[in-house]
């Protein structure tokens, strides 16, 4: 109940962000195989921004 009102650490902003577009990515890939690539490729960004974050 208390965490309503908690902010999201800029990790889990880029962990959510990674969910959705590798879910796109899929969704797509059964329709437009280039839409799909293309959203796993942005997908691939962020989880490298995330190991970044991780190490530092």
């Amino acid at each position: 109940m208390f965490g309503i009102f908690k902010k999201k650490t800029p990790l889990q902003k880029l962990q959510e962000s990674y969910e959705k577009l590798t879910k796109e990515a899929y969704e797509l890939s059964h329709t437009n195989r280039k839409l799909g690539d293309e959203k796993l490729a942005e997908a691939e960004k962020v989880m490298q921004e995330i190991e970044r974050l991780k190490t530092s």
